[in-house]
């Protein structure tokens, strides 16, 4: 199983002081680790973020597949998007480049706990180039390439800092 040190790091830290990013779900906001049914997270959720300037790509994963005692194909991948700005002055991130990775909304296996989908957020680098990650075409990604993501690989390959902010919901 990948080790996503930065990803372990962050979810310690939303405790110590790391950002929260604001995350809102079917129009409610969305705490650290609140507990949101499946069925009303299966849309692209809307990210906010205080005071933000440039460019900023998004990373969800689902930490705890498939079961959250035994997590062996963890973490697994759920979104990548980049490009988001401020919208006019506001909090309000937005895009309209295409995904890197589209958005796969919660899908624990039935019996199965919560599950922690957690939503990482990166300054993107001026460097950073779509069709380098994205899959040809506008294609999607098949589970094969989601199960036991490395997101320690990705940040190297994309030249990504530090997560700036996170937030995660619990669901099932």
């Amino acid at each position: 199983m990948p080790v996503n040190k930065s990803a372990n790091e962050a979810l310690s830290g939303l405790a110590t002081g790391i950002q929260t990013l604001g995350l809102k779900i079917g129009g409610s906001d969305i705490e650290p680790g609140q507990y949101v049914p499946k069925a009303e997270a299966q849309s692209l959720p809307e990210l906010y973020l205080p005071n933000a300037q440039g460019k900023y790509l998004v990373v969800c994963l689902d930490m705890d597949p498939p079961f959250v005692t035994v997590p062996f194909l963890g973490p697994a991948l759920h979104w990548i998007q980049s490009g988001f700005r401020s919208v006019s002055g506001s909090q309000t991130l937005e895009t309209d480049e295409p995904f890197i990775v589209d958005y796969a909304g919660p899908g624990p296996p039935p019996g199965s706990g919560p599950h922690r989908y957690v939503f990482f957020l990166y300054s993107q680098p001026d460097s950073f180039e779509v069709k380098s990650h994205a899959p040809p075409k506008g294609h999607k990604v098949g589970v094969a390439k989601r199960i036991r993501y490395d997101l320690d690989r990705f940040e190297k390959e994309a030249g990504l800092g530090s997560i700036i902010a996170m937030n995660y919901f619990k669901s099932n």
